[in-house]
């Protein structure tokens, strides 16, 4: 396998993953070796190209379209740690995963969050700090999470987290997308930014702090401006095909981000994971289990999750 190689997981056998898989790698013609896909042979019907497979274990009997299970779960998590082992044995330089249900995780024994999280906990070097990040991304229009998937009840964005994110995505951007000096748009906690304190005082106590120290260390971040503003006016880039006025957009949370680049353009986003020594990607959609086995879904996003593989795999 050449340095190029990126590996494609099949996901959940029981949504959509290998079907938009089959269409994206026929509607694109990637070479066969570019390519080794992850999963069972006989889930990928009416393949063009005769592709390399790293097999994991699969019986027909699992087959169970539209619902989750624990057979699912456990068969989606052997493919991205096989996608794992490929990348620290050199086989692959980037992995593409195909859509898998938390709950069909969680069902097989494994309590991640997300495929996010099985990546981490099994690419990320300790020595360099290294840890996950998800970016959507869209042309120039990027959003990337300062939390996942965690309860809003939940959320807590301190000083040290937006210091250590924002210089995690400003050294991707930089290293990744070759922008010398990225421009950083930081999404409010609060409504209307807090409102003095009126709203909230994340932004004085937290935001603030963590920014002076951001721009005195040479990062060019906005002050916490709140999401509607923000996201109005990439809107208005992104619909116009003008440049976006931020490199990349901080959302505190899951939904304040996605929502804006996934009414825009869902079916052209791509998740990525960074700040791994690896890229993944992933179509942004999830397993859509109510039109699996009926051969409808659209392929867009996975086309797009695997030419941003090969674009950035090194």
């Amino acid at each position: 396998m050449n340095k190029k190689k990126i590996c494609i997981t099949a996901g959940d056998f029981n949504g959509i993953g290998p079907e938009i898989i089959v269409k994206a790698l026929n509607n694109l013609d990637v070479l066969p070796q570019d390519v080794v896909l992850i999963g069972a042979k006989e889930l990928f019907h009416g393949l063009k190209s005769k592709y390399d497979f790293i097999e994991v274990p699969f019986k027909k009997e699992w087959l169970n379209p539209k619902k989750e299970t624990k057979e699912a779960g456990e068969f989606s998590y052997n493919c991205l740690i096989k996608a794992c082992e490929a990348v620290k044995n050199g086989q692959a330089s980037a992995i593409v995963t195909a859509p898998v249900s938390k709950n069909a995780l969680h069902l097989a024994g494994h309590n991640f969050s997300g495929q996010t999280e099985v990546l981490e906990k099994n690419l990320s070097d300790v020595s360099k700090a290294e840890k996950a990040e998800m970016l959507f991304v869209c042309n120039d229009f990027r959003v990337m999470l300062l939390s996942r998937h965690v309860a809003l009840k939940n959320i807590k964005i301190t000083k040290d987290t937006l210091i250590e994110k924002i210089l995690r995505i400003n050294s991707v951007l930089q290293d990744k997308f070759s922008i010398s000096n990225p421009k950083i748009g930081l999404c409010a906690l609060n409504p209307h930014a807090g409102e003095n304190g009126l709203l909230g005082d994340e932004e004085i106590l937290e935001f603030a702090p963590a920014i002076k120290y951001l721009r005195e260390n040479g990062i060019n971040i906005s002050e916490p401006k709140p999401a509607d503003t923000l996201f109005v006016k990439a809107s208005h880039a992104f619909l116009n095909k003008q440049k976006q006025p931020f490199d990349v957009y901080c959302a505190c949370y899951h939904d304040q981000g996605l929502i804006a680049i996934k009414a825009l353009a869902m079916a052209r986003t791509v998740n990525m994971t960074v700040g791994l020594n690896v890229i993944r990607t992933s179509p942004a959609h999830g397993t859509a289990y109510d039109i699996a086995g009926e051969n409808i879904a659209d392929s867009t996003s996975m086309e797009e999750a695997i030419k941003q593989a090969l674009k950035l795999s090194v």
